[in-house]
């Protein structure tokens, strides 16, 4: 039996793209068989405990990568497998990488979920070690930081950033999945990223600050240059179509897999799942490649997500996304309806099957032309229904809703403002936020949503996308006049944290 590769000397291999596994036994890094576990659940204990990971840690970037779904072995759009998205691409080989580190064989991780959660706590390991991290850090779930956001392989480090963001953003709120007849919890936490080398590095947000010219509310990534076509349309080419996709992955793998020159498709816009944020990658006038031969007249707009999956497929996400293809169809002059609003596997001669029968096209399209207006919608301003401490002085900014708003620094206490509103029936409503954007503001500033099981809190950057409505989720609300939103002081983050207005609809 061939002798296994340090955990050092792997890592370097996969930073070089290329990994050739040198064992194929059924022992792990440290010597140790890899028994057979019952469940999916059994697999993340045994895995963190194997490698020393931690185990909400897991979860959490299984969640964020997949919604742990292992979707019957079938490969993401980028080559991902297994419900920890082990990938093998042109350009990056983590499945390769946990092969050699784990004696699994690539087969075995692509299709066996024990094995495919193994080799990614064996990867995980190994970042870890590579950043340097002792024994008393990794029973920190903060100093995982750097291992996350270098687990996905991904060339751009500002989409690393984005995506560690997320799985940090779910250990911070908590987790109750069901998923393949199991129970996944993660408590929530406060929690402290050490950024370790990413501190230095932008997010998405700070590095695209240019948004798109396209379409306003959308951040503006550019797609590798070898993914599309530069044209002139609407000159050279009509565009008469808007082509709905679901990526088979996630928000951050799929823009990352438009950057990659190996990938050879592309969309003009992603949508993610959780709040709708859309990113836009290739202007309207260059053709993407997304739909064959349909490619020349239409607009694609890939959603985050999988087909098999309707829980992808959220409130904001349809509201934003309609927003988006209203838009496009009034620009060009594209009738708002079936036959020119399509899906993927509608387009001549397609192949795929996206969105699937879980996209919900009666909605979207009453969303599309004006219809689905909201049975409920109330604004609360920084005025009456608010309520705040002496601490939260009232100023004016551009961009601001109405004639001023709130601010208050940050404390590692309790401050919060509240904004009350009156829910007429319990039920799942969209909780939208509107505050003056400022590169003083604060980057994680927290916002609490009263629900019937406790506060759920979301983390905002305030430097960007201010003097709008940005929506921070759907989520369960209890009926009668009470606080339902806050605006808290508690976060480590530096910067003012402003309390403006929110509106709530349903």
């Amino acid at each position: 039996m061939t002798s296994q590769p340090s955990r050092r000397a792997v890592l370097a291999l996969g930073a070089a793209i290329v990994v050739t596994p040198v064992v194929t036994t059924a022992a792990n890094a440290a010597g140790h068989p890899v028994r057979t576990v019952t469940s999916l659940t059994a697999a993340f204990t045994a895995a963190a405990r194997r490698h020393g990971v931690p185990r909400d840690l897991l979860v959490a970037l299984a969640y964020t990568l997949t919604r742990v779904d292992d979707h019957a072995g079938q490969p993401s759009q980028p080559g991902g497998y297994g419900v920890m998205h082990l990938v093998s691409n042109p350009s990056t080989d983590t499945l390769g990488t946990a092969a050699a580190l784990t004696g699994h064989s690539v087969d075995v991780l692509k299709t066996d979920v024990t094995a495919n959660v193994d080799g990614a706590a064996a990867l995980l390991r190994s970042l870890a070690d590579d950043a340097g991290l002792t024994a008393a850090d990794r029973r920190r779930v903060d100093a995982w930081y750097a291992p996350v956001a270098r687990y996905s392989g991904y060339a751009d480090p500002s989409v690393a950033r984005l995506e560690a963001d997320t799985v940090y953003q779910t250990l911070e709120r908590g987790l109750a999945l069901r998923a393949g007849g199991e129970t996944f919890t993660v408590a929530a936490r406060a929690v402290a990223p050490e950024y370790g080398d990413f501190a230095a590095v932008p997010t998405l947000d700070q590095r695209f600050s240019l948004m798109s010219d396209d379409y306003g509310p959308a951040r503006w990534v550019a797609a590798n240059s070898g993914n599309y076509r530069v044209a002139n349309r609407p000159n050279d080419y009509a565009i008469d179509r808007v082509v709905i996709h679901t990526v088979q992955g996630s928000y951050a793998g799929c823009i990352s897999w438009f950057q990659n020159p190996s990938a050879n498709v592309s969309a003009h816009y992603v949508v993610r799942s959780s709040d709708g944020e859309i990113t836009q990658m290739v202007r309207h006038k260059d053709v993407a490649w997304h739909v064959g031969n349909t490619n020349n007249r239409s607009i694609g707009i890939e959603h985050e997500g999988w087909v098999n999956d309707p829980a992808w497929y959220t409130e904001a996400m349809y509201r934003s996304s309609a927003a988006l293809t209203r838009h496009v169809c009034d620009r060009y002059g594209i009738p708002r309806d079936r036959a020119h609003v399509i899906a993927h596997s509608e387009a001549p001669g397609a192949t795929h099957t996206d969105p699937g029968p879980n996209w919900d096209w009666n909605r979207y399209m009453g969303y599309v032309n004006g219809g689905g207006t909201p049975s409920f919608s109330v604004v609360v301003d920084n005025g009456g229904a608010f309520t705040a401490s002496a601490n939260w002085v009232t100023a004016s900014a551009p961009g601001q809703y109405g004639s001023n708003h709130r601010h208050a620094q940050p404390v590692l206490s309790s401050d919060a403002a509240w904004f009350s509103a009156n829910i007429p029936a319990a039920g799942t409503y969209l909780v939208e936020v509107w505050y003056p954007q400022d590169p003083a503001n604060n980057s994680r500033t927290p916002y609490l949503v009263a629900t019937p099981t406790g506060n759920q809190t979301v983390y905002v950057d305030q430097r960007s996308n201010g003097g709008r409505w940005v929506s921070i989720g759907t989520f369960a609300l209890a009926a009668g006049d009470h606080p339902v939103v806050g605006v808290s002081r508690w976060t480590s983050t530096a910067g003012s944290i402003e309390a403006d207005a929110v509106r709530i609809s349903r």
